[in-house]
């Protein structure tokens, strides 16, 4: 591989941006395609498609083949509130392999005890998201009901490219939830990317089906065409 392409592919996964290193099969000629470049690139449909698998493959189109090295960052799950969803939630995300971040200034329920193995910031979101860092394989779950714990992460989430926002409540919650983002700037475009009610609707109601709904959301989304920031 040429230095130059291997510089700049260290410096995508040091970014947490995704690449994709294309290798004419005949010939043997690369280049790297980068975050940005994948829409206008010749072989944008099978880059989309293998970037959503996050998998590396060997592809064929017009009568030449290539392998495309899949460089993907890996997905994320950052969550405010140490509450029972996201105490069932942890054991699924790890099987999934999806990180999980649990941010909760509330030291009573943020405890390593009852969140054993997962990365736990006793911060208010403000100050724990700013070390953090949001990106586009960043997912913000809010599932406290408290808007001063809930309501930072979830402006962060929506000042940033996170490829997933949540938060749970009611219709009625939510909807005090939009008047106090609205009051804080955010166009209907923008809180239009919360999913809310939060979850895949399968009629969740325990405290581990809820977090079922909320990650079988996630990984559709993923997964799925990527819908651009508003």
């Amino acid at each position: 591989m040429d230095l130059a392409i291997l510089a700049a592919l260290n410096a995508e996964r040091a970014a947490r941006r995704p690449a994709i290193l294309v290798t004419a099969m005949e010939g043997g000629a690369q280049r790297l395609v980068k975050s940005g470049e994948f829409a206008a690139d010749p072989l944008a449909d099978l880059l989309d498609r293998q970037l959503r698998s996050g998998k590396s493959a060997l592809v064929e189109t017009g009568g030449a083949s290539y392998f495309l090295t899949v460089q993907a960052p890996h997905p994320r799950i950052v969550v405010t509130g140490a509450v029972h969803i996201s105490q069932a939630m942890a054991p699924m995300a790890r099987l999934l392999d999806l990180d999980l971040v649990i941010i909760d200034p509330r030291t009573a329920f943020a405890t390593p005890e009852r969140f054993p193995d997962v990365t736990l910031l006793t911060e208010w979101p403000d100050a724990a998201l700013a070390g953090l860092g949001l990106d586009g394989y960043t997912a913000l779950v809010a599932l406290t009901h408290d808007p001063k714990i809930d309501d930072p992460g979830l402006e962060a989430a929506l000042r940033s490219e996170c490829f997933y926002v949540g938060a749970l409540g009611s219709r009625k919650t939510h909807g005090r939830r939009v008047e106090r983002l609205a009051a804080a700037g955010f166009d209907e475009a923008a809180i239009a990317r919360i999913h809310a009610p939060i979850g895949l609707d399968i009629g969740a109601v325990s405290p581990a089906e809820i977090a079922l709904s909320i990650l079988g959301e996630i990984v559709a989304t993923l997964r799925g065409p990527r819908r651009p920031p508003a």
